[in-house]
């Protein structure tokens, strides 16, 4: 099942997407009788989604998705983990060995934007360059997950761009701040439950910016595989409900290729994940 996020006319809510339709709490709540609760995070983690998944053959889609505006799918989550060098031939276009634990960059949940949405940068930003990831969402508190256990501690998948100030990064030589301003992390467009992607190791993922194609990969290229990147999270900090672990990005962004320019004042990005759909954004360069 595909559960997003949404506004229409300033009223916040949350559904199902199903063909380009949606089934909203509302809708939902009046059909099945369950007084749905308000939070999106209190749905999917707190019992009241398998409640509604057992009842969603009967449910009605009447709702047109392009009526809404589609937000990140969850608005405040415990913590955004971004793994770096994860995939084998972006490493290797680095010339960098990928490490045998995850090299990890937090963000803030102040950076979340949804699709359609503009990316905001400021001018001072002159370096700014896309990844595309796949995204885990973490769905139950865990520590120490035994590999073999790891997968069952996923809710679903979303794609995730780790949008990144290249100068600022590469000036502190440290990430975080490179990749923290507000609007510099778009995912979505929903969240996919882990039943519809039987095996998130093998997903095509891809990048195009203003219909070029960028980056053209599969997630079968990660080198810690999801199980292994779990596992040895977990055995750093106690995963929580909601938060969100993206899987790194492969070959292809402009930081490894000198004929590319960096990211434009109206450069529209479509990334796409196999079984996940699609995430469009476009930059804003701003004086903030």
């Amino acid at each position: 099942m595909k559960i997003g996020r949404f506004v229409e006319s300033g009223k916040e809510t949350y559904g199902l997407v199903k063909d380009g339709h949606v089934a909203t709490r509302e809708e939902i709540t009046y059909e099945t009788g369950v007084p749905l609760p308000y939070s999106i995070k209190d749905f999917l983690f707190d019992g009241w989604f398998e409640e509604i998944k057992k009842k969603s053959p009967t449910l009605s889609y009447n709702e047109n998705l392009s009526k809404y505006t589609i937000l990140a799918p969850i608005p405040n989550p415990p913590k955004i983990i971004c793994l770096a060098f994860n995939y084998i031939d972006h490493a290797e276009e680095q010339k960098i060995q990928p490490s045998e634990g995850p090299v990890i960059v937090m963000k803030p949940r102040t950076a979340l934007t949804g699709t359609n949405s503009e990316i905001r940068s400021p001018t001072f930003v002159k370096k700014l360059d896309y990844e595309v990831e796949l995204a885990l969402v973490i769905g139950q508190n865990c520590k120490n997950v035994d590999e073999s256990k790891a997968m069952e501690v996923i809710f679903g998948y979303m794609i995730f761009n780790d949008v990144s100030a290249r100068d600022i990064q590469y000036g502190d030589q440290q990430f975080t701040r490179g990749k923290s301003f507000d609007t510099y992390a778009p995912c979505g467009p929903w969240i996919t439950t882990s039943d519809e992607v039987p095996n998130p190791q093998n997903l095509k993922i891809m990048t195009k910016i203003n219909g070029e194609l960028r980056q053209n990969s599969s997630t079968s290229k990660m080198f810690l595989k999801i199980p292994s990147i779990v596992s040895k999270l977990s055995k750093v900090m106690t995963l929580e409900k909601g938060d969100i672990i993206s899987t790194g990005t492969p070959k292809g962004v402009i930081l490894n290729n000198s004929n590319l320019e960096f990211l434009k004042d109206g450069d529209h990005i479509e990334m796409e994940i196999e079984k996940l759909g699609k995430l469009e954004n476009t930059i804003k360069f701003v004086d903030e």
